[in-house]
């Protein structure tokens, strides 16, 4: 049998197969058919994760466990079973030939990651509700409409698309090993687009920093010329980046498994996060100095200097979910197999996944004039309504004493 045929009949049978580690298997299998084994044996063979080597009847064959499958430990072993007179041994039940992967479980690491997973997919998804929540409050009332809130529907726009990216790419990508190794145009393309959303979230949250820095310190500066600045460069600078680490990874052929594994190209994509969140770092310094200095430099501008300096911090310290800065922690990741690596993990998905939901609540949902708007209208809607009743009833009562009833009549 020649490799073609070889080639064509494993393509045949194989519906996930992995391309580098198939055409290994492929040419290994070609040339096991030259060799003179001696006695009965089984025939080297490609189940589709695995390539297992020829083996002597009676026998079992080892090979490693295939890295791409969530929840497998690559370090553990998987077997196949090559029986007395020679054939790969099959499952009872459904009469195929059978490769016994049961031992490449690593059941607290998979309940971990399925756990990790189901933080992330549930965090996404609050997140998602209250971000769109948040753009039609901010959308719907006109006298919300200022330069500020601008940047706040600008930043909750790219928070929303990468959450829901995200979905997808949880629900579309992550549970099915055979799209991975698939590797369909479709899912690097997910791979990219997912990571320009990314990107833009850090953005927009230099954008937010910059614009209150900027706002602190210049108050002549046109709030309308900065935000368009901020808008061009916030949705066009992550651009950049992207492409450069899309072409980085295509001219280097490093697009394996729908670009799910890290590459060493990625640092191209961490520069602009270190940037954001070091900028930031710093304008949220300057701004509780230069907000103390100045309480501190008038207080007979104030009556109560105390109460202005501690809401002043207050607001201060409630910027660092919208700046990002809670992603300082998340570089120091522990080593594999770390006691601390499963807290890591957990406090990662929660710190990304739920981070939507807290910029939604903290500048939309508990703002001043959101909340203001929003008891406006429940009032003026309310009020409407018991107008309306009580006008219905006037004439209805009114109706009963002109009309009168057969009581009356007799």
């Amino acid at each position: 049998m020649g490799v073609d045929i070889v080639l064509k009949k494993m393509m045949e049978d194989s519906y996930s197969r992995n391309d580098s580690d198939f055409l290994q298997c492929a040419i290994y299998i070609n040339e096991s058919k030259s060799k003179n084994l001696e006695g009965s044996y089984c025939e080297a063979t490609w189940d589709g994760w695995s390539c297992w080597q020829e083996t002597p009847a009676g026998t079992t064959a080892y090979a490693h466990c295939p890295k791409f499958i969530t929840g497998f430990d690559p370090n553990l072993l998987a077997h196949k079973i090559c029986t007395e007179n020679g054939t790969w041994f099959k499952h009872p039940d459904s009469g195929m030939v059978w490769s016994n992967y049961t031992t490449c479980v690593n059941i607290e690491d998979l309940t971990l990651r399925q756990t990790v997973n189901n933080i992330y997919q549930t965090g996404y998804s609050i997140s998602l509700v209250a971000l769109l929540l948040s753009l039609f409050i901010l959308s719907y009332f006109k006298a919300l409409r200022c330069p500020r809130n601008t940047l706040h529907k600008n930043l909750f726009t790219a928070f929303a698309a990468n959450n829901f990216l995200w979905l997808l790419w949880y629900r579309l990508i992550v549970p099915f090993p055979e799209v991975v190794i698939e590797n369909g145009v479709w899912c690097q393309c997910l791979h990219v687009i997912l990571h320009y959303f990314l990107l833009s979230c850090y953005a927009w949250m230099l954008a937010e920093g910059v614009y209150l820095h900027t706002l602190l310190v210049s108050a002549f500066t046109s709030e309308q010329k900065l935000v368009r600045i901020l808008t061009v460069f916030s949705w066009t600078a992550p651009l950049f980046f992207i492409f450069l680490y899309s072409v980085l990874r295509l001219v280097f052929d490093d697009t394996d498994q729908c670009w799910i594994n890290d590459s060493d190209y990625s640092s191209v994509l961490v520069v602009l996060v270190v940037a954001s969140m070091g900028l930031n770092l710093g304008f949220l310094c300057n701004i509780v100095r230069v907000v103390v200095g100045k309480l501190r430099a008038g207080p007979s501008q104030s009556s109560r200097p105390s109460q202005a300096l501690l809401q002043a911090l207050r607001a201060t310290l409630l910027l660092l979910p919208l700046l990002g800065l809670n992603y300082l922690l998340t570089p120091f990741r522990p080593p594999n197999d770390h006691p601390l690596e499963s807290y890591y993990e957990i406090l990662s998905a929660f710190t990304a996944s739920f981070q939507g939901l807290c910029v939604a609540t903290l500048f939309c949902f508990l703002n001043g004039e959101v909340m203001a708007q929003i008891k406006r209208k429940w009032q003026y809607a309310t009020f409407r309504t018991r107008a309306n009743s009580y006008t219905a009833t006037t004439v209805s009562c009114g109706r009963s004493t002109i009309v009168p009833t057969s009581e009356e009549n007799v």
